[in-house]
């Protein structure tokens, strides 16, 4: 495309807009002359009674002629009387397209030339407007769920082998993460396999005043057993969830029930919001020492004097050490999935019948941090690891990390109001 400008004498700039067929990487369009290849020729005669500015529009009359079919435009727009001259070359043009404005066709490269006589449907140019079209429309939308890269689709058309994660994805309910199953294989853990239970058990009947899996405890309730999850779709359905993930932005519920692997890798703004799901909340710091110790608020669940091995608090091992004994930080692996499926890490819940409080929860020493409710951040009991560094037992409070923390250590419980 070439554009060549004059001046006359009486102050009109008098224009000649060359376009060439082809687009070629020298420059020179598809064939090689740069020469006018009769596609597109514009021959427009611009008059400028005083001079141009920024804001002035300018009084076009053009006659567009596309393979010997005439496209007439015209625009008229008034020119203040004021306006300051312009040199020549400062009226610029698009290097790849023609635009008459207001009310004029824009000629977009590569777009199909519609004959003046076509039917009125076959082409639609609105005034005033420049259609946009996505440069990727249709194309899928990438996303990650369960450890797999997958794909935003309606979740009917998610394939056997595949399995759709809710939340992940933008527009409707319906368009979620497709990603593929993968199974684990039996003695090798791979983190980025995300390891669910089959199902999930019902929670028991609650103590009298407490909804399900529930203890009564001095005028209010608190759950049983540490809280696993469940995934909550949109049509209310739910499945477990993986105890060894992180839930990121997905529905849970927390569940208190015997024998299951209690959910680790979780932060205290998530645990509060799966208490919620459950129409629970989490524990004050208050209810939490309250539940723990017993109405004579022991130093441990099951009396003042230490019980090595009665609840699940000294692996000799941290288990970051173990599982990484090679790499020089290997605190630095603290979020790894694989740390709670070693050997000897977290228990399934109930497992020390001996860690027992004195109205009835379990495991509130040791197993896993629990976050309470402090809006600064805290999380009590110790975990497998240790219940003395920050206290003893019951007495045990870690206040270092705020409420997005997470870690392989990190669980919860909830309390509600008793009726």
């Amino acid at each position: 495309m070439r554009h060549q400008f004059k001046w006359n004498p009486a102050g009109a700039i008098v224009g000649v807009l060359l376009v060439t067929a082809g687009c070629g990487g020298d420059g020179k369009g598809g064939g090689g002359t740069g020469e006018p290849d009769a596609a597109v020729q514009i021959d427009a005669a611009v008059r400028v009674d005083a001079a141009v500015r920024d804001d002035a529009a300018v009084r076009i009359d053009a006659a567009v002629r596309i393979d010997a079919a005439v496209v007439a435009t015209d625009a008229a727009v008034a020119l203040p009387p004021d306006a300051a001259t312009v040199a020549p070359d400062a009226v610029a043009v698009p290097p790849d397209a023609a635009e008459v404005i207001p009310d004029a066709a824009t000629i977009v490269p590569d777009a199909a030339v519609v004959s003046p006589d076509a039917a009125p449907d076959a082409a639609s140019v609105t005034p005033d407007a420049t259609p946009v079209v996505p440069p990727d429309a249709g194309a899928p939308v990438a996303c990650q769920a369960d450890g797999a890269d997958g794909i935003c689709v309606d979740l009917a058309t998610c394939p056997d082998g595949h399995h759709p994660v809710p939340h992940l994805c933008p527009g409707p309910a319906a368009i979620q993460c497709c990603v593929p199953d993968v199974a684990p294989v039996p003695g090798v853990c791979d983190p980025a396999v995300l390891v669910r239970p089959d199902a999930m058990p019902a929670e028991a009947p609650g103590a009298p005043g407490c909804p399900a899996g529930m203890s009564a405890v001095a005028g209010f309730c608190v759950d049983t057993y540490e809280a696993a999850l469940l995934e909550v779709a949109d049509d209310g359905t739910t499945r477990p969830s993986s105890p060894y993930h992180n839930p990121g932005p997905r529905r849970v519920r927390a569940v208190s029930v015997a024998g299951v692997v209690p959910q680790g890798y979780i932060d205290g703004d998530q645990a509060a919001a799966a208490c919620a799901e459950a129409g629970k909340r989490l524990c004050s710091d208050d209810e939490w020492q309250r539940a723990c110790g017993g109405p004579d608020r022991l130093t441990y669940p099951y009396g003042d004097a230490r019980q090595p091995g009665v609840c699940n608090d000294a692996r000799a091992q941290h288990p970051a050490v173990e599982l990484f004994p090679n790499d020089p930080n290997p605190f630095d692996h603290i979020q790894d999935a694989c740390i709670n499926q070693l050997h000897d890490s977290v228990d399934p819940t109930g497992s020390h019948a001996a860690c027992e409080s004195p109205e009835g929860p379990y495991d509130m020493m040791g197993n896993l941090h629990e976050w309470t409710a402090d809006p600064e951040g805290t999380f009590r009991g110790g975990f497998y690891v240790d219940t003395v560094i920050n206290g003893n037992g019951c007495r045990y409070v870690t206040t270092a990390h705020n409420r997005q923390h997470w870690d392989y250590s990190t669980g919860f419980r909830c309390c509600a109001d008793a009726n």
